[in-house]
């Protein structure tokens, strides 16, 4: 879909979302942007990065945003938008229809403070890298609670839940990263060439942002680590505890077994003429579980 032109203090701005193969066409023949560019900026497998072309004084800003696979079940990937400054005119590409990045255009949009283009991106870059911040508190609103139901009893689960926090943090804390070393790499860009004091500002706030959520996902990462750790080799040691128990007793009921077995043969054997031999026999069970019982407590094997 390509919006109405809109303009941003005499810059002229194409909004597109879920661009279709006929769309693309008419970008290409309205605009003479060229099909390569056009694949490049809507490839949902891109990464963060940032091309400026001499020849027709292009500028190509790629970044990644959280994108919501589950909602409700915090679960979360990250796809990229792009924005491009062609001929004067700005384009932004959402080919995921990402929420966030419409957030974040339309909020620079509305922004009094913004004057130029290069403010407006820079505006949208901050937003967009402040929409991971209430992932993260929801990330650890949710493992705060997986914590104190794993402590109470281990459920599978929980368990399932705390490894998709995994997935999710693995997912954004890689995209904060990347986003963070391109945002710190575009002052010394054609982009911040011969930057005003206020540009300049405008660099310095949205990487101690960039900073800011990248610390938050770190130590959030981390702790979702430990806490998996942790509940891991309770797990481990849960196993083993119900393996030596069962190793135990499976012990214990082999004496029986044995004994019974040679005086169920059909042959002449001690005190098996006996009367009462049979309580002999359970008599000897007995013996010989419990000298096996203390000598494995003696060896602390129980």
């Amino acid at each position: 879909m390509i919006k109405p032109e809109k303009m941003i203090n005499g810059t002229k701005w194409i909004e597109t979302i879920k661009l279709t193969s006929d769309e693309r066409v008419k970008l290409e023949d309205e605009y003479g942007i060229d099909e390569d560019i056009i694949e490049y900026v809507t490839d949902k497998d891109e990464s963060t990065n940032y091309v400026y072309d001499l020849n027709e004084d292009d500028q190509l800003f790629i970044f990644l945003a959280p994108y919501a696979s589950d909602r409700a079940a915090l679960r979360y990937i990250t796809q990229p938008f792009g924005m491009l400054l062609h001929k004067g005119v700005l384009f932004t590409f959402n080919q995921s229809h990402i929420p966030e990045v419409n957030t974040a255009l339309y909020s620079a949009k509305d922004n009094p403070e913004v004057q130029t283009v290069d403010a407006f991106i820079l505006e949208t870059l901050f937003a967009v890298v402040d929409s991971f911040i209430p992932i993260s508190r929801a990330i650890t609103k949710k493992r705060n609670y997986l914590d104190k139901m794993l402590n109470r009893k281990t459920k599978n689960t929980d368990l399932v839940s705390l490894s998709h926090l995994q997935q999710t943090l693995t997912f954004l804390s890689s995209a904060v990263q990347t986003n963070l070393s391109e945002l710190n790499r575009l002052p010394k860009t054609h982009f911040g060439a011969g930057a005003n004091q206020d540009k300049l500002d405008l660099f310095e706030d949205v990487q101690i942002e960039g900073e800011q959520v990248q610390r938050m996902f770190e130590i959030e990462t981390q702790v979702v680590d430990r806490i998996d750790h942790t509940f891991n080799s309770i797990a481990n040691n849960n196993l083993n505890d119900t393996m030596k128990f069962l190793t135990i007793w499976s012990l214990t009921m082999a004496v029986p077994t044995i004994i019974t077995g040679f005086y169920g043969m059909n042959v002449k054997l001690p005190l098996a003429t006996m009367q009462g031999a049979w309580m002999i026999t359970v008599g000897i069970s007995a013996v010989l579980i419990i000298a096996m019982l203390v000598m494995l407590k003696m060896r602390r094997r129980m």
